[in-house]
């Protein structure tokens, strides 16, 4: 018997830390942290660099660990507008990197995040933390709050997805019935 595990590459992007994780569920349903880290720039640095350094640390992760899956953040901005700005660019380089390693991102607002870990779309940084650590079996919550963040979105995708993927199924087959039906129809009508 084949023991299926699914591993996934957690992100919580940002210019200043871009929070990292990867886990796996196995053919049990059962969760695991596999690493986790932290990509920090230098706020001294030119952009182009920290942007390049981030891509190249992305693109290591993603050779040394070679998930089957990536899942993101997805990012709503009530902040300044330049923070904005190097999160969005961040955020490119990272579907850069993802894209040239041909792995799909799936995106998870913060709120659905934290709704599957805590129950509440309003949970703070501490909660989720605590969710993550009783949920993983860990001896301490990860630390910082970024490394903690992708790990959450990680465990976010691990837990939706295979509904996420019967449902997808399930709508490209009735798209398909459809498609048929009206291919029915029309030669009906002639």
């Amino acid at each position: 018997m084949t023991t299926k595990i699914t591993t996934v590459l957690g992100i919580d992007p940002g210019l200043d830390r871009t929070g990292w994780a990867v886990l796996t569920r196995d053919a049990r349903s059962v969760l695991s942290l596999t690493a986790c880290g932290l990509i920090h720039t230098q706020a001294g640095q030119e952009l182009p660099a920290r942007l390049d350094y981030i891509f190249r640390q992305l693109q290591q992760i993603l050779q040394t660990y070679a998930p089957q899956q990536v899942a993101m953040e997805q990012n709503f901005f009530l902040k300044r507008a330049v923070t904005m700005a190097n999160t969005v660019m961040t955020r490119g380089v990272i579907l850069l990197a993802c894209e040239q390693a041909q792995k799909q991102i799936t995106f998870y607002p913060p709120k659905r995040v934290k709704m599957m870990l805590c129950g509440t779309g309003a949970a703070d940084k501490k909660q989720v933390q605590r969710m993550v650590q009783l949920t993983l079996n860990l001896n301490k919550p990860p630390q910082p709050d970024d490394v903690a963040d992708a790990v959450a979105i990680g465990i976010c995708h691990l837990k939706t997805s295979p509904l996420n993927n019967m449902l997808n199924v399930k709508t490209a087959f009735l798209e398909k019935l459809k498609a048929a039906r009206e291919q029915q129809i029309k030669k009906t009508v002639k």
